[in-house]
């Protein structure tokens, strides 16, 4: 079938044509760990890497045969041979997926590092070795269920603000991954909107690892904040316009100013025990990005008002 000729005969082609040749490149093969099992595909790559691995025996050429697992990242194509490919691409439609195994545990490899393995071979960098054959690092391992419930995860972010563990390689990649099979005219989203006279306030993003973040346009001599906390805090930083932060002290004291414009791009540090606001002095709508230690919880929402 195809995947014979494909797989087994062009690649044994091509060895007899360099040994008539007599020439002896570095020929390296991308072969998949299928190649270890009982199917018709496995049984074309083992055809592939016999050919290979002959051709380097009979000619002394340096010849490396690649065992790679589930390979993923960008440009892959769906309902094809990648699970995450698939599962990316349906989910950013709203498509159904399909989970046969819940359990099964995927070994994977991005494509990032499979590019480096090969590249790095042109530059006298073996790849690890096992047996005969040649791996790629670091694979990554995830359970069907677990991957599918990331990806779908990937999607709802929009709606619950959520940020990936960025600390957790795999995670990043897959979020990657998954927002490069977005389809045409997907990529923006809106944001709910908190909307008064004073202005409007968005959220971001938000983490229990590294808080929060909104953003809020105030109107011209308006004044948001006279609260304090009494453990989280916060930064601001003026994007657009000109204010003044006010802090007091509640334990005693007098108020502290301290102007910032949007020219400045400086940041104002809000530490627990001070009353403050900030206040709009421009003749402009002011823009002000806001970080906060943690995301803002309705139960526990360490925020107290007074009048700085």
């Amino acid at each position: 079938g195809l995947t014979q000729q494909g797989n087994a005969e062009v690649t044994d082609g091509v060895c007899a044509i360099l040994e008539a040749a007599g020439r002896t490149p570095l020929l390296a093969l991308s072969s998949s760990t299928q190649a270890a099992m009982d199917n018709p595909y496995g049984a074309s790559k083992r055809a592939a890497e016999a050919a290979v691995l002959g051709f380097g025996s009979r000619t002394g050429a340096r010849v490396r045969v690649f065992r790679l697992p589930g390979v993923f990242g960008k440009w892959c194509r769906p309902h094809y041979n990648s699970v995450v490919a698939t599962f990316c691409h349906c989910v950013a439609r709203g498509e159904p997926i399909n989970v046969s195994d819940p359990a099964r545990v995927l070994d994977l490899v991005h494509v990032g590092d499979v590019v480096r393995a090969f590249v790095g071979l042109l530059d006298g960098v073996e790849p690890p070795m096992q047996g005969q054959y040649c791996g790629v690092e670091p694979v990554h391992q995830i359970a069907l269920g677990a991957l599918a419930d990331k990806i779908r995860g990937f999607r709802e972010a929009r709606t619950t603000l959520e940020v990936t563990d960025l600390e957790d390689a795999l995670t990043r990649l897959l979020h990657s991954t998954y927002l490069s099979y977005l389809p045409d005219g997907g990529f923006a989203y809106g944001l709910d909107q908190r909307v008064d006279p004073r202005g409007e306030l968005a959220e971001l993003l938000r983490s229990r690892h590294f808080g929060q973040i909104f953003v809020s346009r105030t109107r011209p001599g308006i004044t948001r904040g006279n609260h304090y906390h009494d453990a989280k805090f916060e930064k601001f930083v003026v994007v657009e316009g000109e204010a003044v932060v006010r802090f007091r002290s509640l334990l005693g004291g007098g108020v502290s100013e301290y102007p910032v414009s949007g020219r400045d791009f400086k940041v104002v540090d809000i530490p627990p025990g001070y009353t403050h606001h900030i206040e709009n002095v421009g003749s402009a709508d002011l823009v002000v990005l806001f970080w906060a230690s943690e995301p803002f919880d309705q139960q526990r929402p360490d925020t107290w008002a007074k009048e700085v």
